[in-house]
Formats: structure tokens, C-alpha cells, sequence
């Protein structure tokens, strides 16, 4: 607000300048009066760089303040018990991120790659079907490449290869993500765990000075309840990468049971067309 004040300012005085200015060109006193509004204008932009560098210097104070605060609380709730809530988001975390990524660079155009092995089925036969699979990564063009390997054995085995590897391609797929959800829940436990234990001492602190004071009791609860609080924001953060990655693990299933169906009706056309 201070800064905006101060560019206001400067402009009104540089426009009452040049207005007094134009209108005084008669006037002898006319070099006078622009001095005066120059120096006047230079005060102001003194002032403007003052008011930014005070802005500044406050914004930098309160980005330390918040790590000082976040600082003080991760001590305050005492440091053995917030060690393991803060072990826990960073280990949810990085799995979290690990599935993601893997998730992202196993999700296949099936269409396309569907439109491709057909065409390389009808022109080079089941071994150039397989090598467009071959050089197509993610499950859905491993599970084709299984089931093409089969064929020759017929369409039952073909099935009941897409159906085998499709069950151990979702195994993949889903791969750690029970630890995201074992620390989903570690996490609030650890926290009401050390805020029981928190309160036990403020209990403790009453007993040994005989004295109900609010201070003691508020002092001894306000700490004890940083923990919780800490594990349940652990818990709704990978809460959130939880759902996302359950989400994407089941498009990328209904994705390959899709395409699965598809290559065996396929693979039954190409046979009646061999045959």
C-alpha cells in the first residue's frame, strides 16, 4: 500500500510540474519553478525506493519467519515423535513419485497401437505383428506380444496367455502402491501416539507442581497436538497421490482388458482369413 501511495504521488507531482510548467511560460520565475519540482519529484522517487526496498526486506523476513515457525513447531511437538510423521511423507512421497512416473511411461495409445498390429498382421503376418509390439514399450504391447506368441498353439491358449500376463502386468502396476497406503495410516497413529504420550506428560508436569494452572495444562496440550496435527496433513497428502494413482492404475487395466478383447477378435479374423 506504501508503495502505491508513493507512485501516485510521484505521478501528481510530475503532472502538476509540467501543467504549472506550461502555464507559467511567461512568467520569469519559470526555471524556478521547474528546480522546485524536480527536486521535489527526485524526493519522491527516493521515497518509492525506500518504500520497495522496506517491501522486499519484508518479504524476505517472512519467508525465514515461516521456516523458524515450521522449525519451532517440528521441535516443540518433540523431535523423536515428528522424526518418524516426517519419515513417513517422505517415504510416501517418493514412492508416490516413482508410481507416477512409472504409470505415465506404461500408459499406451491402444488404439494405435491396436490399428498397427493389424495392419502389420494383414501385410507381414503373427512375426511382424510381434515386432511392432516388440518395439512398442508398456504392458498393453507386452500382454499382445505374449498372446501372439501363442497362436500358433490356437485362440484358447492366446486367451488364456492375455489373461495370465495381464494379471502379472497389473501386479506391476500396482507395485508399492500398499505402502502409500501403510503410511496413509501410520501416519495419524503416530501422531495421536505422541500426542498420548505428550499428554502423559503434562499430567506428569501437573502432578509434580500440585497445581492445576492453565499455563501448565494449555503449554503441556498445545505441544502434545502438534503430532497430531502433523500426521493427519501427512495423511491427506498421500491421501490425494493415493486416489490419483488408484485412478490412473484402473484406467490403465480397463485399457488393457479393452485392447486384450480386441487383439483376440483380431487374431480370430486373421485366422478365418488364413484358413
Amino acid at each position: 500500500m506504501k508503495k502505491l501511495m508513493a507512485l501516485l504521488a510521484l505521478a501528481g507531482i510530475l503532472t502538476f510540474g509540467v501543467s504549472y510548467t506550461a502555464y507559467a511560460q511567461d512568467d520569469s520565475d519559470t526555471t524556478e519553478l521547474m528546480d522546485d519540482a524536480m527536486e521535489t519529484a527526485e524526493e519522491a522517487v527516493e521515497e518509492v525506493e525506500e518504500t520497495v526496498e522496506e517491501v522486499v526486506d519484508e518479504a524476505a523476513a517472512a519467508e525465514r519467519g515461516f521456516h523458524q515457525r515450521v522449525k519451532a513447531k517440528f521441535i516443540e511437538g518433540d523431535p523423536f515423535f515428528m522424526s518418524f510423521v516426517a519419515i513417513s511423507l517422505i517415504l510416501g512421497l517418493a514412492i508416490a513419485i516413482e508410481r507416477i512416473i512409472y504409470l505415465s511411461l506404461s500408459t499406451t495409445n491402444t488404439n494405435k497401437l491396436l490399428n498397427s498390429v493389424e495392419e502389420a498382421l494383414n501385410s507381414g503376418g503373427v512375426e511382424a505383428a510381434k515386432e511392432v509390439c516388440r518395439n512398442t514399450s508398456g504392458p498393453v504391447a507386452s500382454i499382445f506380444y505374449q498372446g501372439l506368441e501363442r497362436y500358433e498353439e490356437g485362440i484358447d491358449m492366446v486367451e488364456k496367455s492375455v489373461i495370465s500376463y495381464g494379471g502379472v502386468q497389473v501386479g506391476q502396476l500396482e507395485k508399492g502402491v500398499s505402502w502409500i497406503s501403510l503410511f496413509i495410516a501410520l501416519a495419524p497413529m503416530l501422531g495421536f501416539f505422541g500426542t498420548v504420550i505428550g499428554m502423559i506428560a503434562a499430567f506428569d508436569a501437573i502432578a509434580a507442581a500440585n497445581n492445576i494452572s492453565p499455563g501448565i495444562v494449555a503449554g503441556g496440550i498445545g505441544v502434545a497436538l502438534i503430532t497430531t496435527v502433523s500426521g493427519l496433513l501427512v495423511a491427506m497428502i498421500l491421501q490425494i497421490f493415493y486416489n490419483y494413482i488408484v485412478s490412473k492404475i484402473d484406467s490403465i487395466t480397463n485399457s488393457m482388458e479393452n485392447a486384450s478383447i480386441s487383439l483376440v477378435d483380431m487374431l480370430v479374423r486373421y485366422q478365418h482369413k488364413s484358413a
